[in-house]
């Protein structure tokens, strides 16, 4: 999990609580800092998610590239194996 992740819901949870007190008090000003406070909290875990999400597509393409060399490399490895099986037939 990102670290922006987290900080975006310690944020997005601060600013809530904020904003909420500031709707109990009257206190307009507490609630704008906390609906803004709660907005720098969503986009700091929406900028998380996306880079989870690019480091999940980097592991599963390096994942996807490795599988598909050992493959190669069996197949090659049969083929060799057949080749030298016919030929010391002959």
């Amino acid at each position: 999990m990102d670290k922006d992740r987290v900080k975006g819901a310690i944020d997005d949870v601060a600013g809530r609580a904020k904003r909420q007190v500031g709707e109990w008090t009257g206190d307009t000003k507490a609630q704008v800092e906390g609906a803004a406070q709660q907005v720098k909290g969503k986009a700091e875990k929406a900028w998380g998610n996306v880079k989870d999400a690019a480091r999940d597509t980097k592991d599963q393409i390096q994942k996807d590239e490795s599988q598909h060399e050992r493959e190669k490399n069996e197949k090659v490895e049969r083929e060799q194996k057949s080749e030298h099986q016919v030929s010391s037939h002959r």
